[in-house]
């Protein structure tokens, strides 16, 4: 990876084989800490933060879509489209959300929230909401239901364990989030 310091602050560019300043980029001794930048080489830690990550934007726009449709009312499709729908937004947000921090414009920063999220929110969603779905009478509980609460944090405890692998692939093949893992320096 070629690097600009600027304002103390690393800023990756992209392999081209040289250095900023056109020397040779052989030695990658100095990115021993970066073990995204090797391609196949992520750890389960790795893939753990990034699906916690996904998790976090997920779990708070599953929880809110499910309150806001089971108090209003809402049938079970409406209240699930709901909860996908704020998944997503707000797993798209808090990436967006640091991508912006980093100093990229929101046309781009929005681009490369979509491609790391896009997948690991989907097959997240998928399994929360299956499980939740799949579960008998989950569907039918209410908020003052135990049932309720325990069948929505399991689907996300499940959605978790589902989608870590599914993370740790992607950042192993540079997508996912290793492609916003250069923003978080």
């Amino acid at each position: 990876m070629q690097h600009d310091t600027r304002d103390g602050e690393h800023q990756h560019h992209g392999h081209h084989g040289q250095g900023h300043d056109g020397s040779s980029h052989a030695n990658h001794s100095a990115h021993a800490g970066h073990t995204a930048h090797s391609l196949g080489r992520v750890d389960w830690a790795m893939a753990a933060r990034a699906t916690l990550h996904c998790l976090t934007g997920c779990a708070i726009g599953e929880i809110l879509g499910m309150v806001i449709g089971t108090a209003l009312g809402w049938g079970n499709t409406g209240t699930m489209a709901l909860a996908i729908v704020l998944a997503f937004f707000f797993g798209y947000t808090l990436t967006l959300r640091s991508i912006l921090k980093a100093g990229v414009d929101f046309r781009a920063a929005f681009r490369v929230a979509l491609a790391a999220d896009t997948l690991s929110i989907a097959v997240m969603e998928l399994i929360d909401n299956g499980v939740i779905a799949l579960w008998p009478g989950a569907m039918d509980a209410q908020l003052a239901d135990t049932l309720f609460w325990g069948t929505l944090i399991l689907s996300l405890v499940v959605a978790f364990v589902v989608t870590t692998p599914v993370n740790k692939w992607m950042i192993g093949r540079g997508k996912g989030h290793a492609v916003v893992h250069q923003y978080h320096h």
